[in-house]
């Protein structure tokens, strides 16, 4: 059980996530990692406008600060 913020990222390491960042910017890819100011690793990234994928990044990092929520 996750009691924590860290376990559940921990649990969704290499599963899909979406992330939603300042500015109305989302984000759904595989989470690779995270570190403790929650920077994000991604893999196939991609970016949605209206829920339809608008940009494919591949590899992405995502600065901590950005970020506005995850959804594992």
């Amino acid at each position: 059980m996750a009691n924590r913020p860290f376990d559940v990222l921990n649990n969704a390491i290499g599963k899909e996530a979406l992330i939603i960042l300042k500015g109305d910017i989302s984000i759904r890819g595989t989470l690779k990692a995270f570190d403790v100011h929650m920077n994000i690793l991604m893999e196939n990234a991609e970016q949605l406008v209206n829920g339809e994928m608008k940009t494919k990044f591949g590899k992405l990092m995502i600065r901590g600060d950005n970020i506005l929520f995850i959804s594992p």
